[in-house]
């Protein structure tokens, strides 16, 4: 007697096809089926860059860990990459600067270029430019630069309480002004060149004998007297009345270098001036 029913396990295994003998012989091993085995991939070529769908990076201006904003656009380098009005006024600033650079070049060439007639007719201008901060010379390309050291010296003959005049000492103003500025970052313009400038005005309209060539002479006394007074006052001489004054200078030639086989008189020469009545 047939039965229609069939085992579950016969039932569960889909008919691949019609059945087939099996051949006679050993029992075949079970073949392995073929999802099991991976296709074979062509190995990538060393020369050829990387697929056009594969991205390559992050890009330049995105930070490494951190996920590309694509709204965002890139940042243009330099001044373009600023907002609108830091532009204006970066752009401002450069003109400003750049006219302020282009004034001051012409000023400088209208002092030290020959006379002419557009020095002539702004002179005063020029002149109020260039002195003091800007002042223009050639005494380190001379052909005979300075070689000495030159000292302006003063002493002050001040009334004692008892109305008896007493000289005091002799007080090195230019070793005070190379001490204010030695060593400072933002040194004092006068008190480089307003005492030295004065004594060279003394000197340039005096004689030998300290006696005044013309009007300029005396003006450069007084010029020189004003700022000896000035100087004893800010030292502390002034707090006693001052009856005269008088200055001299030190003069000492600068001494030869050690690997120099010139020989040079660094005697110290001094030029009294006389008493000035205060």
């Amino acid at each position: 007697m047939e039965s229609n029913e069939r085992e579950p396990a016969e039932a569960a295994v889909p008919q691949a096809g019609p059945p087939v003998d099996p051949p006679v012989g050993p029992p075949a091993r079970r073949p392995v089926a073929a999802a099991a085995v991976p296709p074979a991939r062509t190995p990538p070529d060393p020369q050829a860059g990387p697929p056009a769908d594969e991205p390559t990076g992050p890009p330049a201006d995105q930070p490494a860990g951190l996920p590309a904003d694509p709204s965002k656009p890139p940042r243009a380098p330099g001044i373009a990459g600023l907002s609108t009005p830091y532009r204006v006024v970066t752009a401002l600033a450069l003109a400003a600067v750049g006219l302020a650079a282009c004034g001051h070049l012409a000023m400088v060439f209208l002092h030290v270029a020959p006379s002419n007639t557009v020095s002539k007719q702004h002179a005063r201008t020029v002149d109020d430019w260039i002195y003091p901060e800007f002042e223009q010379n050639w005494k380190l390309f001379a052909p005979n630069p300075l070689q000495q050291n030159i000292a302006v010296e003063v002493r002050a003959e001040v009334r004692t309480p008892g109305g008896e005049p007493v000289a005091g000492g002799w007080r090195d103003l230019s070793a005070q002004d190379g001490a204010a500025i030695r060593h400072s970052l933002l040194p004092s313009h006068t008190r480089q060149n307003e005492l030295r400038r004065a004594w060279d005005f003394f000197t340039g309209s005096h004689g030998e004998d300290n006696k005044p060539i013309g009007e300029r002479g005396e003006l450069s006394e007084r010029y020189l007297r004003r700022i000896a007074l000035n100087r004893l006052t800010e030292d502390g001489t002034a707090r006693e009345e001052i009856v005269r004054i008088q200055l001299r200078s030190a003069t000492r030639a600068v001494a030869a270098p050690p690997w120099s086989d010139e020989k040079t008189d660094t005697q110290t020469y001094y030029r009294e001036l006389p008493w000035w009545t205060v």
